[in-house]
């Protein structure tokens, strides 16, 4: 496992799409100390800073883009086949693979999400979005894999949910943020850290039985897809 997981990083690393990752997070921090060096108050620009634009787009964007390129790259160049001939299980494929993304969505978002909570209110509300957006990046990374498997297009299928399902249909329809990660996210930050300048309908312990939910379920479908890919890379 630690073979794919270096193999995982080095990819990802080595593909001109890690510099898609930059700017979302550069911009989140720049705003922040923009509006606080400006002496704008932190409740006129924390929520849509923090929430707005960190949350409803830096997480799932970012995890979009490293979510759907830890597999789906692998399967468009045609190199998936050298990770189909090892002798590994799928799941000591996926796991990997599913851990990387995670784990580079977190620290990429984490980090100017902690700065940028410092800035609005406290160090308690910079842990709190950090912590909860760790556990975003997890669900959105295994969500986002799975797409990779399960459709040529994952991108533009992970962009209808983030855009349309999260960003406009939660916005309009209350009942939909129960199938939002995005407010799984708010509510566990919230929990974390309560403040005025995080809001959401969906209580903690719905956020944390369905985010395990989404993981698990995600996790199991991606290792299921995987085992009906043939050598030349295409489901059978």
């Amino acid at each position: 496992m630690s073979t794919v997981t270096w193999i995982t990083a080095r990819g990802l690393f080595g593909r001109r799409r890690f510099l898609l990752l930059l700017p979302l997070p550069v911009l989140l921090v720049g705003l922040a100390v923009l509006s606080r060096g400006l002496g704008v108050a932190p409740a006129d620009w924390a929520p849509p800073v923090l929430v707005g634009l960190g949350l409803a787009v830096v997480l799932p964007v970012v995890a979009l883009i490293v979510g759907t390129g830890v597999l789906g790259a692998e399967i468009d160049d045609g190199t998936v086949v050298h990770v189909l001939t090892t002798p590994l299980p799928r799941w000591q494929i996926v796991l990997p693979k599913l851990a990387v993304a995670a784990g580079v969505t977190a620290v990429t978002v984490a980090v100017p999400l902690f700065a940028a909570g410092l800035l609005a209110d406290s160090v308690r509300l910079g842990v709190a979005l950090a912590v909860a957006a760790s556990v975003g990046a997890l669900a959105y990374s295994a969500l986002f894999v799975a797409a990779s498997l399960l459709t040529r297009r994952p991108v533009l299928l992970g962009l209808v949910y983030v855009l349309i399902w999260e960003g406009l249909l939660s916005n309009v329809i209350s009942g939909t943020r129960v199938l939002s990660i995005q407010h799984y996210v708010i509510a566990l930050a919230d929990r974390l850290a309560p403040t005025e300048l995080l809001n959401t309908t969906v209580s903690v312990p719905v956020a944390a039985v369905m985010t395990a939910l989404i993981i698990v379920a995600a996790t199991f479908l991606s290792i299921d897809r995987l085992r009906s890919f043939s050598i030349a890379g295409e489901t059978s």
